[in-house]
């Protein structure tokens, strides 16, 4: 199995799409990989998926798209993406 039938695969579990009709403004600046809680995996999947380790999130300890976001999302102190 390679990466990209991976990340394929793993884009169907999004909580948000940037994409998406319903998309509000203020998610772009709420993604999991600003989120001090999400943890980026290795190798070339961890360019773009990592996982939410927040007890309170219903993502806990689940594969997370970069991209995506929750509402118990917490910004990273030191601002850093990815």
């Amino acid at each position: 199995m390679d990466d990209g039938e991976v990340h394929g695969r793993w884009l169907r579990l999004l909580n948000r799409s940037t994409g998406e009709a319903g998309y509000r403004d203020e998610w772009f600046d709420e993604q999991c990989g600003g989120c001090r809680f999400w943890i980026a995996l290795r190798g070339e999947l961890g360019l773009d998926w990592g996982v939410c380790t927040r007890v309170d999130s219903p993502f806990d300890g689940r594969v997370r798209f970069e991209h995506d976001g929750c509402e118990r999302f917490a910004v990273r102190e030191d601002g850093t993406f990815g």
